[in-house]
């Protein structure tokens, strides 16, 4: 897969969902992220129905357990035929190994797994005061990086502003997965480390994960074809 703009659909029901996406028939289907709260409300069906449409998923639980627990776990999500999920990075290279081995069909075929790295709504005060981690962030999300690729995972999501870099030193088949977007006259909301379309494009960020400047705006077609031409035409 190559660069894509991923909606996220944090609703809390399916029919919110479905409602949403009834917007772009006719149009160009988006790439859709399904996260906790829509995961919850509406189980797997949501996860089949959205799919039944064509569209492509990034299947968002991040999940972090012991390696055991993760990879029992997986073995169910595999069956789903979504096309990226992820865990947390923190959860060490073991969990990590566990989780791919568990994603990965008897035909040795399987959704692209990635690892969250540091959240965008964390920054260094909070890293510091609440995770007592003392090491500058960038730092932190390069070792959790390099973690993941270690553990033989496809990529990372992380904020835009590390995307270079963690291509510098990951190389540029790891992906990058970036939520933190918003265009520039949006407001930030709880994310504090944001880019626009454009300049993650600049930066070299493979997906972008966009949620509120879509979902929220006006026009949610319009706006997410603005994030198609920004970003990857």
């Amino acid at each position: 897969m190559g660069k894509d703009v991923i909606v996220a659909c944090d609703f809390s029901s399916k029919e919110d969902t479905l409602r949403f996406l009834d917007k772009f028939q006719g149009s160009r289907k988006p790439f859709v992220k399904i996260g906790m709260e829509l995961y919850y409300a509406a189980g797997n069906d949501i996860v089949k129905e959205i799919k039944a449409r064509g569209h492509k998923i990034f299947l968002d639980l991040k999940l972090h357990d012991i390696p055991n627990t993760v990879k029992k776990a997986m073995k169910v999500l595999s069956d789903l035929d979504v096309d990226i999920v992820n865990v947390h990075a923190a959860g060490t290279k073991e969990m990590m190994k566990a989780a791919l081995e568990g994603l990965t069909r008897a035909d040795g075929t399987r959704p692209l797994l990635i690892a969250v790295t540091m959240l965008t709504s964390t920054d260094q005060k909070a890293m510091e005061e609440d995770l007592l981690i003392k090491e500058p962030i960038g730092e932190v999300v390069m070792h959790y990086a390099e973690n993941a690729r270690d553990a033989g995972l496809d990529g990372i999501v992380c904020s835009p502003l590390e995307a270079r870099l963690v291509h510098d030193r990951c190389g540029d088949a790891f992906l990058t997965v970036t939520p933190g977007i918003r265009f520039p006259e949006s407001a930030g909301d709880d994310q504090k480390r944001i880019m626009s379309p454009e300049k993650a494009k600049a930066e070299g960020c493979d997906y972008i994960v966009v949620g509120r400047p879509v979902t929220q705006a006006e026009d949610p077609v319009a706006a997410y074809e603005r994030c198609i031409r920004e970003f990857v035409d």
